[in-house]
């Protein structure tokens, strides 16, 4: 029976997951499998892989073969390497010590390398967000200088209101004190008036002598 290592399809529309699994060739690609090996994740950065590397050799060394995408995941993990150095050590060119150390010097390497390139995203993370912020705060005083910009000719209209009426009320001045002025005249007629009444009362005295 022909064996494949493949990918069977999982998750939510237009967010796929994967499980990697032993399959017969001839099974449909989502039906019935012989071993599930592990699971596939792209919709991370990098994409999160777990997969049985044992189990995984052990299929190769069956005859198993994998589809295109499999065997990419296979040669990321390292699969692929430990089966070609088993393959070394069952023809007598490598002791199982020297391919154990081999896969484990490789496989160091490879974690190194994620890590730095999980650092390197964490940084251009943190640049995009800072990059980010400093375009939001200078939208933000813009924003903050065209109100103070709108703002300022109405601050003029209303100085000029107010010149304008300390200008009439500097106008209106001199007639109220006029007024003023005016009053004590008026006040002095007034007085002189019972002069006139006492000539009027000394008038009919003059008649009737």
């Amino acid at each position: 029976m022909p064996v494949k290592i493949r990918l069977q399809r999982h998750g939510k529309k237009g967010k796929p997951f994967f499980w990697i699994v032993a399959a017969d060739s001839r099974a449909k690609r989502d039906g019935k499998f012989l071993e599930k090996l592990g699971t596939y994740n792209p919709n991370t950065n990098p994409a999160t892989i777990e997969i049985d590397v044992d189990h995984s050799v052990k299929w190769l060394q069956n005859g198993a073969q994998p589809s295109d995408t499999a065997k990419a995941i296979l040669s990321y993990k390292g699969i692929l390497l430990k089966h070609h150095l088993l393959g070394g050590v069952r023809k007598g060119a490598l002791t199982e010590e020297q391919a154990e150390e081999k896969f484990n010097t490789w496989l160091e390497e490879k974690q190194n390398s994620i890590a730095a390139k999980v650092g390197g995203l964490d940084k251009a993370k943190a640049e995009a967000k800072a990059k980010a912020l400093k375009a939001e705060k200078e939208v933000s005083e813009k924003r903050a200088l065209a109100a103070v910009e709108a703002e300022a000719p109405a601050a003029e209209a209303v100085e000029a209101v107010e010149e304008e009426a300390t200008e009439a009320a500097a106008l209106e001045t001199p007639a109220v004190e006029e007024a003023v002025e005016a009053a004590p005249v008026a006040e002095e007629v007034t007085e002189e008036a019972p002069a006139a009444e006492e000539v009027a009362e000394e008038a009919p005295k003059k008649e009737e002598e």
